[in-house]
């Protein structure tokens, strides 16, 4: 059990360090903390999830909450049934993009509100570890909810489409044929890896790591596809691909749903810290209000409740939406970039184009011994910049800019340079990695 309560979920290879066990104290743990009677609970395609899920549901229901099962869901689903069923509480159960022999927890207070580490998964850590919970005089049921359906129409709703769209889609064989069967039929739809398989045995389900998306990008030429979407494993991220199966920066990524939203008026929109400087000045073009934030889910959703903000990017491949409950909806981006391609007539590499001004390191990581140390030789070195701490220590010139911050897991320093050029990018990353790495 050491080891598996993270910054923002629980998460442990089965079943050495999660296992039934663990996933029915976990349960009555996390009933006990919130002193919920009604939790939403959902599942990904792992083989392991339904027996965890059959321990995790004992839990709560010893400790007296009854459990809306979702069964097979995406994790969207399971933040949109939190917020739509009314429940005091939600986990959804995935590891996401990690290898097949993982499985854990996300999890919500209601109206889909992140639990993390700060804000309770270390007190569900501490009961669990105790086996200290209160008594609950009666036991609660279990009983079945298909969420699908509701979701679906939900997700129509935002729907501005002229022609039905040809869009290859890479499900990774988990949750993304889940996350965006209610629309599914508004589009000529190109699957890859449809079948459900905890085994993934095309590729891993993780965007993020770019050879991922090569089988998707190659049948998007093939094909002549309008785009192409790659979805993680419980389909909370997303990565697309433009008609030419070039790679869309997921920082462009926010700055295109953007532009969709505000056709409809001003709001505010959250961007990643890290993103590029083309997606505020796209935001704010396009009439919006450009608030940016700090890295991590938790983090985002809180300061989007905080700005009344409608959507929120993240780096990672995240995207946030008030309308789903201030949380992911990757089925609302999949269908905010085809409303753009449908409204301006325009490709999607074309849409791209004139967002790609700046040259962007990406995040390169670097293990080190002293993290104080390297942060405060860098804020000295470049004092003459613009020096904040939102997240880490973020530096801007009229010319360039970077951030540097440490990692929530691991000794890393993370760090991301931008510039106007390719040569003074080039210069100033290995200026930088120069002081961090020596």
């Amino acid at each position: 059990m050491a080891g598996i309560f993270k910054a923002y979920d629980i998460r442990g290879v089965y079943p050495e360090q999660l296992n039934e066990a663990t996933a029915e104290k976990i349960g009555r743990a996390f009933t006990d903390f919130l002193g919920a009677k009604k939790v939403v609970v959902g599942r990904d395609m792992r083989p392991h999830s339904k027996p965890i899920f059959d321990a995790l549901a004992k839990g709560i229901t010893e400790q007296g909450a009854d459990v809306i099962d979702l069964g097979i869901c995406s994790t969207p689903m399971s933040y949109f049934a939190n917020g739509r069923l009314g429940a005091d509480g939600s986990i959804i159960i995935t590891a996401s993009h990690n290898p097949a022999e993982w499985n854990g927890f996300k999890l919500c207070r209601k109206e889909a509100v992140p639990i993390s580490g700060a804000t309770g998964i270390a007190d569900i850590e501490r009961l669990v570890s105790e086996g200290k919970w209160k008594k609950s005089g009666k036991k609660g049921k279990v009983s079945k909810y298909d969420i699908s359906q509701e979701y679906g129409a939900h997700l129509r709703k935002f729907a501005k489409l002229n022609r039905k769209l040809k869009v290859v889609a890479d499900f990774a064989n988990a949750m993304g044929s889940f996350e965006i069967a209610g629309i599914r039929d508004m589009f000529e739809v190109i699957p890859l890896y449809e079948e459900l398989d905890g085994s993934f045995p095309n590729h891993e389900a993780n965007p993020l790591k770019t050879e991922t998306l090569d089988a998707l990008r190659e049948k998007v030429r093939q094909t002549g596809a309008d785009f192409g979407a790659g979805f993680d494993g419980d389909a909370d991220r997303c990565g697309f691909v433009d008609d030419k199966g070039q790679i869309i920066p997921m920082d462009l990524f926010t700055a295109l749903i953007a532009q969709d939203i505000l056709s409809r008026g001003p709001a505010t929109i959250l961007y990643d810290l890290r993103s590029s400087r083309a997606v505020k000045e796209c935001i704010e073009a396009n009439g919006g209000k450009a608030v940016m934030s700090r890295v991590g889910h938790a983090f985002i959703k809180a300061q989007m409740r905080e700005h009344g903000a409608v959507f929120a990017g993240e780096l990672s491949g995240h995207y946030y939406f008030k309308d789903n409950y201030t949380a992911e909806s990757q089925g609302m981006a999949f269908l905010m970039l085809a409303n753009l391609i449908c409204k301006t007539g325009r490709k999607a590499s074309e849409l791209v184009a004139p967002l790609r001004k700046y040259f962007s390191s990406g995040e390169i990581n670097s293990k080190v011994s002293d993290v104080a140390s390297i942060l405060k030789t860098i804020k000295a070195k470049y004092s003459d910049g613009r020096i904040f701490g939102l997240d880490g220590v973020s530096v801007e010139y009229p010319d360039w800019w970077f951030n540097i911050r440490a990692s929530n897991t691991e000794p890393l320093l993370r760090l991301i340079i931008e510039a106007k050029t390719e040569k003074l990018m080039t210069a100033k990353r290995d200026e930088l990695l120069q002081i961090i790495r020596s």
